[in-house]
């Protein structure tokens, strides 16, 4: 493996919390959203989610290491959800390899371990959901061998 996953530290987790929302509002305004309910939803969402911080129950969040430098390349959330159907699942929240070290096999190798992560959670199933339009990494979870199970589709009107 190329990288490593360590667990955020607590003095990383506003600017963790502030980019991935920051990310979140930008997608939900892209597709309609006001701005103003999109900084709402983003806020509720998180707030929902992470709801003691680092240790909210079954959420896991990770730096990613470069292996040989040590130098932090991305970050990646893994949650624990219940589902009506499946049971406990593993969901991949967020993936994220910082620009300057894309095309690298970082993603690959990071999602290698979260699905160990998974299994080490006693999780038999990893679900994501990916945006259409991002090509790159739809491709790199089908090398994964992730199915796609659903797409949204819309038209604006």
């Amino acid at each position: 493996m190329g990288v490593r996953l360590r667990p955020l530290l607590d003095d990383e987790f506003d600017s963790y919390v502030e980019h991935g929302k920051a990310w979140f509002v930008r997608q939900l305004v892209e597709d309609g959203a006001a701005q103003d309910q999109a900084e709402r939803t983003a806020e509720d969402e998180w707030a929902r989610q992470l709801p003691d911080r680092l240790d909210s129950p079954d959420q896991f969040i990770f730096a990613i290491e470069d292996e040989n430098t040590g130098e932090r390349v991305g970050d990646a959330w893994l949650s624990k959800r219940p589902t009506p159907l499946l049971g406990d699942i593993a969901f991949v929240s967020s993936i994220e390899i910082a620009e300057q070290f894309r095309r690298r096999g970082f993603a690959r190798d990071a999602m290698l371990l979260l699905e160990d992560q998974a299994r080490a959670l006693g999780l038999d199933r990893i679900i994501l959901n990916v945006y259409g339009n991002n090509e790159p990494a739809r491709s790199l979870y089908r090398s994964l061998g992730y199915d796609e199970r659903a797409v949204t589709m819309a038209k604006q009107l």
